[in-house]
C-alpha cells in the first residue's frame, strides 16, 4: 500500500459534511488543515490530492503545505479529540505522516486539481479562514485572561512545590514520629504528614485502607520515582481501572487489590517500616485521628503475611 492510499483509510470526519471551520487546527502556530478533510471536501480521494501536490512541487513550498512530524501529528491528534469528543473512537494512528494545507495552500489546489467543485470548496475554506482570523482577534482580550489564568496556576504550582520541598528537607533530618494526633479540621498538616511518610518509601508501598478515592491517589502520587504502591481495599472502592490507569501514566506504578480481612488502616514502606492510621487517608484531618508507628519489623511482616492468604 502506498503512502497516500494508506492514509486515505484513516477516518478522522463523520459522513455527513461538518463545519469547515471544525476542521482548522493549528500546527506551528499556523491553521491549517488536513489533507485527508480536504479530500472528503473536495469529493477525491487522499491519495489524487496528494499526487497533485508531488506532481507540482514548485507551487506548493513548505509555507503553503508540510508533512507532520510524529510528535505534531499526537498532537493534532489530542486536539481533534479535545474539539471532537465523539470522533475519539474514529480516530487511529496515521502509519504515514499526513500532509497540512495552511491557507495559501488550500487556495493553490483548487488550481492545480480544477474542478468546480475545487474552486467552489476552496472559497468557503477561504471564508472559514477569514472567520476565524475574526473570531481570534475580536476574542484577543479573552485568551489574554485566559493566559493569566495559568501563569497564576503556574505561580500556586511553583509555591506549593516549594512548601513540599522544604518538609521533605525536613524528613531528611528527622526521624518518622512514633505518634501524632491531629484534631478537627487539620486537615492539611495530617496532609503534609501522610506525603512525608510516603516520600520515606524508597521501593514499595502497601496501604491497606477500605476506603479509597481520589484524594487517596493525591497523597500516594507525592513518592519518589520508582515506587511501586500496592493498595488493598474493599471489592466495592470507588476507584475504576480508568483512575488506576491515569495515575500509572504519569505515577506508574499503582496495582489495586481487594481484602475484607481489615479494618483499620496501615501503610507500610519497604516491607519494614509501618505505621498505623486511624482514619482513612482520604479524609484525614476531616475528624480526629492518630498515626501510630509499629514497633518492630517482625509485626510488619506478620501483617503482610495475612494479606496473602485467600
Amino acid at each position: 500500500m502506498t503512502e497516500e492510499e494508506e492514509n486515505a483509510t484513516v477516518a478522522i470526519v463523520p459522513a455527513n459534511e461538518p463545519a469547515i471551520r471544525n476542521l482548522i487546527y493549528t500546527v506551528r502556530g499556523t491553521q491549517v488543515m488536513l489533507d485527508s478533510d480536504l479530500a472528503k471536501l473536495y469529493q477525491v480521494e487522499t491519495k489524487v490530492l496528494n499526487q497533485a501536490v508531488t506532481r507540482n512541487p514548485n507551487r506548493f513550498p513548505e509555507r503553503f503545505c508540510f508533512r507532520l512530524t510524529r510528535d505534531e501529528a499526537e498532537n493534532l491528534r489530542s486536539q481533534i479529540v479535545t474539539l471532537h469528543p465523539e470522533l475519539g473512537k474514529q480516530i487511529s494512528w496515521w502509519r504515514y505522516m499526513p500532509r497540512v494545507f495552511t491557507e495559501q495552500g488550500v487556495s493553490m489546489l483548487s488550481a492545480v486539481l480544477r474542478s468546480d467543485t475545487a474552486v467552489n470548496v476552496s472559497v468557503r475554506i477561504m471564508d472559514a479562514f477569514v472567520e476565524m482570523r475574526h473570531f481570534i482577534a475580536s476574542n484577543a482580550a479573552m485568551f489574554e485572561q485566559v493566559r493569566d489564568v495559568e501563569l497564576k496556576l503556574l505561580e500556586y504550582q511553583k509555591t506549593t512545590d516549594e512548601r513540599f520541598e522544604r518538609v521533605f528537607d525536613y524528613m531528611d533530618t528527622h526521624e518518622a514520629p512514633k505518634q501524632k494526633v491531629f484534631f478537627d479540621g487539620q486537615v492539611w498538616d495530617a496532609f503534609e504528614l501522610l506525603v512525608s511518610l510516603v516520600r520515606r518509601a524508597e521501593h514499595e508501598i502497601v496501604l491497606i485502607d477500605g476506603y479509597v478515592d481520589t484524594d487517596t491517589l493525591s497523597i500516594l502520587a507525592k513518592k519518589q520515582g520508582g515506587v511501586n504502591v500496592v493498595v488493598w481495599t474493599h471489592p466495592h472502592t470507588r476507584l475504576d481501572q480508568h483512575d488506576v490507569d491515569a495515575f500509572n501514566a504519569q505515577y506508574p506504578r499503582l496495582e489495586i487489590r481487594h481484602t475484607t480481612a481489615f479494618h483499620d488502616r496501615f501503610l507500610i514502606l519497604d516491607g519494614v517500616q509501618g505505621f498505623f492510621v486511624g482514619a482513612s487517608l482520604k479524609d484525614a484531618g476531616k475528624k480526629s485521628f492518630a498515626i501510630s508507628r509499629i514497633e518492630g519489623e517482625e509485626l510488619v511482616g506478620t501483617i503482610l503475611s495475612r494479606l496473602e492468604r485467600p
